[in-house]
């Protein structure tokens, strides 16, 4: 089980970090009181595996002071894991950023600093007592991050980096086919129309079949130009990918369509699919129409 504590000072980007660790598959919890961690981590751990990637963010609105956090997650490091429970991997990531900076995002968002109130308006002084309270944390977390020189989208970036086992994990790509006589999918991002090639629909023994058939596929794809279609799809969605990656895209949707959606445009999305779970891709499939 990893489960990965967030902290740091208000405006460095713990939500930020904490959407990204979503987007990679966390579950993620923000701003859960300190009291409540010891029962929250045996929670996940008694969860069967159900909650194997957990991430919260705790902060100084949730314990007096940011030591009592440290005390807290070094016990968890060092507590062994008893009976069925899950044996855990805990992290601690630490973000922060200058005064300059910190005094710039709140303007810019128009929102209030949390102690605010405790200090009477003044800025500064929140924020040297924020970065007071991050010595014991900056002693001890395994991760240290400071957001001053990042973008939202890079500062997403450096943490699915860090916290990601495969870059894949990062996207989700969903394979579909579907009938252009029932409407192209609008949520698909790219579109593939392969009614330019063989349509086993005349062939009287395979028109009730569908392109999940082998029979079916072996007579669309019993074609040089559907060989030729499917090897430029491939070399395209190769290159498209990384880059879909790398954009941070938490989802990406291709659609294969023809006529009816049952045989070429079903093939096509079958082989698209294994051809990108072969590359340890994250991949989900759809028949839309294959049915009706």
């Amino acid at each position: 089980m990893e489960f990965i504590l967030v902290t740091g000072m208000a405006g460095a980007g713990k939500t930020c970090a904490i959407n990204a660790l979503e987007d990679i598959g966390y579950y993620c919890v923000e701003n859960l009181p300190l009291s409540f961690l010891p029962q929250f981590v045996n929670m996940c751990r008694e969860s069967g595996g159900r909650l194997f990637r957990v991430a919260a963010v705790i902060d100084i609105r949730s314990c007096d002071r940011l030591s009592e956090l440290v005390a807290a997650y070094l016990t968890i490091r060092q507590t062994e894991p008893i009976g069925a429970l899950e044996p855990m991997n805990c992290r601690l990531l630490c973000l922060e950023a200058s005064d300059a900076t910190l005094q710039n995002r709140f303007r810019t968002a128009r929102r209030t600093h949390p102690l605010s109130k405790r200090f009477e308006g003044n800025l500064p002084a929140a924020f040297a007592f924020e970065r007071e309270q991050l010595q014991p944390v900056r002693a001890h977390a395994d991760f240290l991050i400071d957001s001053s020189l990042l973008s939202a989208s890079q500062l997403k970036e450096q943490v699915k980096a860090l916290f990601m086992a495969h870059i894949s994990d990062a996207m989700l790509i969903q394979v579909m086919s579907f009938g252009f006589k029932y409407g192209a999918p609008m949520e698909a991002d790219l579109v593939f129309d392969v009614r330019c090639l063989p349509n086993p629909y005349y062939i009287e023994e395979l028109r009730e079949r569908t392109g999940c058939e082998e029979c079916v596929r072996d007579y669309v794809m019993d074609s040089p130009e559907s060989q030729e279609y499917l090897a430029k799809v491939r070399e395209m969605i190769d290159f498209l990918v990384p880059l879909y990656v790398r954009e941070g895209r938490p989802q990406l949707v291709i659609a294969f369509g023809c006529t009816g959606g049952r045989h070429r445009s079903v093939t096509f999305a079958e082989l698209i699919s294994a051809h990108l779970r072969g590359g340890q891709l994250h991949v989900i499939k759809q028949h839309r129409d294959f049915k009706k």
